[in-house]
């Protein structure tokens, strides 16, 4: 009895412990999972339902190991909404093996090296009078924007 006891004890003491990481961590809530700050960018992609094409998108291309390394980055993620919006075939056709240096290209136009937090980005944009250039990793200019209290962006 003494045994189940200390294991009874023992559970309790963990789970206060982890619920207090998690409240360490401060996560957010994106596609109806938690994001927290100790995983990286494909770890906690692969838990968002609104992101399972970009998942896909960055398997095909072979990304996964580059986005997985220690950075960091900011990936400008869309949803797949963004990708429902493409003419029809446009993802299917990016996602075949003989167009990887071309998903490539258009997955690494939504990252950006370094981190960049909302609250930086606003930064940015106020000193840019609006609008803030961010290079991308795969050479190109993003721009980024505020639509209300909300950033947003385009190439």
């Amino acid at each position: 009895m003494k045994q189940v006891k200390k294991i009874f004890i023992a559970a309790i003491a963990l789970l206060f412990v982890n619920a207090s990481f998690a409240q360490m961590e401060q996560t957010k809530m994106v596609g109806g999972a938690a994001m927290y700050p100790s995983k990286n960018i494909v770890e906690n992609a692969v838990n968002s339902k609104d992101h399972t094409t970009l998942v896909a998108a960055v398997k095909a291309a072979d990304l996964v190991g580059t986005l997985q390394s220690a950075g960091p980055f900011t990936v400008f993620a869309p949803v797949n909404k963004a990708f429902d919006a493409l003419p029809a075939g446009t993802v299917d056709n990016l996602l075949k093996p003989e167009n990887k240096a071309k998903l490539t290209g258009v997955l690494t136009y939504h990252v950006v090296a370094g981190k960049l937090t909302s609250v930086e980005l606003a930064k940015l944009i106020k000193e840019g009078n609006g609008t803030a250039e961010l290079k991308t990793v795969a050479g190109g200019k993003l721009w980024v924007m505020m639509k209300g209290k909300k950033n947003r962006y385009q190439r």
